[in-house]
């Protein structure tokens, strides 16, 4: 969301950006009051126009089309994203069967796929297994979309490594830390939950899979919600106990919106739960911190030479 904030303070209205920034409906809603018009392909950009390409990533083929049309492009892929992409580039190289265990349809799937379509293929989840097929079962990795279940992904991984003894894993965890660690406070909420109520829109897949892992691990109900508004008070009825959690995109001003209403209905008494304590804080893209830099040193130089008169 800073990015696409940033280049409409730089570049000014419209700015586009190639699918939704980050799953979120406010976040989109927001963006588009200030001037970002959000498409889906990269032909919908008017030639010579700023695009931002989104949180999610996108294949070389997006670059290609792009640079095509003379397009100023700013990359806001996630840098957990684009680990997952290198590490697809990198075992293609040494002729890996990439096995990616992630959702058919999903932006980032779909960005992942495509830096290396001859050697990957998708396994969406457990009961996927039994259709894979590889050329040599020695040369097999997996990697995974970052918005997983942390459980199904492990099942999903035990299941192909009964197929496949040799299965490499990768170098380090693809799951992104911000979708771990919910989860996990999820995990331990849920059992104490009669209603486990996840800030986040329906395509967002690490909120979809909050209110799965509620239900999985003991929360009586488990609801998803934009917005306070959409809480329903007969959710309430009866409940002695709700947990809330929010995706990874949400923004802090939902969640408490979340907390007034329920305080509002009695629900005023707050516990934290807390799984991990994150310190991991990402830089604007290149683009953005180069055009900042430049403006900067121009505001410094008009403000010297005003100084002279």
């Amino acid at each position: 969301m800073v990015t696409v904030e940033k280049a409409l303070e730089l570049y000014g209205p419209p700015v586009y950006v190639r699918k939704q920034i980050v799953h979120n409906k406010h976040v989109v809603t927001t963006l588009e009051k200030r001037g970002a018009v959000f498409v889906d392909e990269t032909a919908e950009v008017p030639e010579g126009a700023t695009v931002v390409f989104s949180a999610h990533g996108v294949a070389p083929v997006v670059h290609e089309e792009a640079k095509a049309l003379s397009l100023k492009t700013i990359d806001a892929t996630c840098p957990l994203v684009t680990k997952v992409h290198r590490e697809a580039v990198r075992f293609a190289s040494e002729d890996h069967d990439i096995l990616l265990i992630g959702h058919e349809g999903h932006e980032e799937v779909i960005g992942t796929s495509g830096e290396a379509p001859e050697h990957i293929t998708l396994v969406d989840g457990p009961d996927d297994v039994a259709n894979v097929t590889v050329r040599d079962p020695q040369k097999v990795v997996w990697l995974s979309q970052t918005t997983l279940s942390v459980d199904e992904t492990m099942e999903t991984v035990r299941r192909l490594r009964e197929r496949f003894p040799a299965l490499q894993d990768p170098p380090s965890d693809d799951i992104c830390y911000a979708t771990q660690n919910r989860q996990l406070a999820v995990k331990q909420m849920a059992p104490e939950c009669d209603l486990m109520i996840v800030v986040g829109s329906r395509n967002s897949s690490n909120s979809v899979r909050l209110v799965e892992v509620a239900l999985e691990h003991g929360a009586g109900e488990g609801h998803l919600v934009d917005y306070a508004e959409e809480i329903d008070p007969t959710w309430l009825e009866g409940v002695g106990t709700v947990g809330v959690t929010s995706g990874a995109s949400v923004p802090e001003v939902l969640v408490r919106g979340v907390l007034d209403y329920l305080a509002d209905r009695g629900f005023d008494h707050v516990e934290a739960v807390t799984a991990a304590q994150e310190s991991l804080t990402f830089s604007l893209p290149n683009e953005i911190r180069r055009d900042l830099k430049a403006r900067g040193l121009s505001d410094k130089m008009r403000h010297d030479a005003g100084s002279l008169h």
